[in-house]
């Protein structure tokens, strides 16, 4: 048995040149597959519905795709549309399909699966204490279904049965990234391990090759080993580099867990067969007693304005920290000032960044920083946004104008770079879940739809 599976780029949207895609396409593949989504840009897309890539880019790469794919007559599946795999993000790629495939005069089975979970379904679940915490999870109750946005992560089985189904084009949502590429050769009968471990080296596309890119990777998967190309001219992969891609998103770099099991890629090895190109072997995969869907989940808690500013002055560098405190009193008492006790200051956050200083590892720098210049991003958050904005107007004024003791008279403590300062960012959401659903069937917690087009 061989098999070839086509990575075009990390993400849909991402962008990738045309070219590599091209010799990816030349090879023939037996399905192209494109992860469109992550958590990894924070729960704004989750809970907003917003996707994080433009329409303009996901359409530019989804034209080359479904071209591709009409040429070939092979599969092509996409996973986590719209970035967060929301039945949103689903309809909204959807929609660019149609859009281009009328364009192109292209015709096709399209099959949509979706993963949003219903506030009712959840409790159920919660009720029967079959939603289960991993690690480091936050506390939840069950009030918490009905202010979150959730989906589940689906593995291999709903996409399979799509495939099944005769589907030519399948966008996802949520997905397992790894499960995109997977499906088609499980079907196919190819091993297990090996699949599995071939999905998790292709599905940021080129990030494992030297160097990392946007771009694509083909592999030609065999019955003992598979062997996986990098196509952008100029790039190469090493062992190395292709085992470093089982460190990356895993605490463990030999345990990556999928919902149906758990790849040990512990006596993997990794030969070079030239600078493009690495063969890999060895890997296994233990099925797990239990299935179990991941569930993400993301509410609203607030709206933001934020300030930038900077100074370039070595006693307000030094000075800054210690204000911060004493400037936290000075604006609850001018919160409650202004506003007349209609907003209480305890719902109000403001919150000093010092760039330069350790903002990245907020105050756990193991050494002392000597900076001589400091950037500052002042965050407010509050319950509605024209509180926000208001809140942000003297607090903008009043950072301009820090008391310093060891000067004299008015002194401008920040240069604010824009004019208005306070510049409204927003929604703010926070996760809310990090669960797993238990006891489930791998397709129940899924629902698709088919048309022709």
């Amino acid at each position: 048995m061989e098999l070839r599976i086509l990575a075009p780029t990390g993400a849909l949207g991402a962008g990738f040149d045309a070219s590599a895609f091209a010799r990816g396409v030349a090879a023939r593949p037996d399905v192209i597959a494109c992860d469109a989504g992550s958590t990894d840009s924070g729960p704004a897309a989750l809970g907003s519905g917003t996707p994080k890539l433009s329409a303009q880019a996901v359409t530019r790469d989804l034209r080359l795709l479904l071209k591709a794919r009409g040429q070939l007559g092979v599969p092509l599946i996409i996973g986590s549309c719209g970035t967060s795999g929301r039945d949103a993000g689903v309809n909204w790629v959807a929609g660019i399909v149609r859009t281009i495939a009328a364009e192109e005069k292209l015709h096709f089975k399209l099959g949509l699966i979706y993963s949003d979970q219903n506030a009712e379904r959840l409790e159920e679940l919660y009720d029967a204490g079959r939603i289960a915490p991993l690690a480091n999870a936050p506390e939840i109750d069950r009030e918490l279904f009905e202010r979150s946005h959730t989906v589940a992560m689906m593995g291999v089985e709903p996409i399979q049965e799509a495939l099944k189904d005769g589907c030519d084009v399948i966008l996802a949502g949520r997905a397992s990234d790894t499960a995109l590429f997977a499906a088609l050769p499980h079907l196919k009968g190819a091993d297990p391990g090996l699949t599995w471990h071939m999905a998790k080296t292709i599905e940021c596309g080129a990030a494992c090759a030297i160097p990392p890119s946007a771009n694509g990777l083909l592999v030609t998967l065999r019955e003992d080993h598979f062997d996986v190309t990098t196509l952008a001219a100029g790039s190469r992969l090493t062992p190395r580099s292709v085992a470093a891609h089982t460190l990356y998103e895993n605490a463990d770099p030999f345990h990556i867990a999928e919902p149906s099991g758990v790849l040990d890629t512990t006596d993997a090895t990794y030969e070079a067969v030239d600078d493009k190109t690495v063969r890999v072997r060895g890997a296994v995969y233990l099925p797990s007693d239990g299935y179990t869907n991941k569930l993400e989940g993301a509410e609203l808690v607030g709206y933001q304005t934020v300030i930038i500013g900077g100074v370039r002055d070595r006693i307000v560098i030094d000075t800054l920290p210690k204000l911060m405190p004493m400037v936290r009193h000075y604006f609850d008492a001018k919160i409650s000032d202004v506003f007349r006790g209609a907003v209480n200051p305890a719902d109000i956050d403001i919150d000093y960044r010092l760039y330069g200083a350790g903002a990245v590892l907020a105050g756990n720098e193991p050494e002392r920083l000597d900076p001589r210049e400091l950037g500052v991003l002042i965050t407010i958050t509050a319950p509605d946004q024209e509180t926000a904005h208001a809140v942000a107007t003297f607090v903008a004024h009043a950072s301009s104008h820090l008391p310093i003791p060891e000067y004299d008279g008015l002194v401008s403590t920040l240069a604010y770079p824009y004019s208005p300062p306070e510049m409204d960012r927003g929604a703010l959401y926070r996760f809310t879940l990090n669960h797993v659903a238990t006891g489930v069937t791998p397709t129940e917690l899924f629902r698709t739809a088919t048309e022709e087009l």
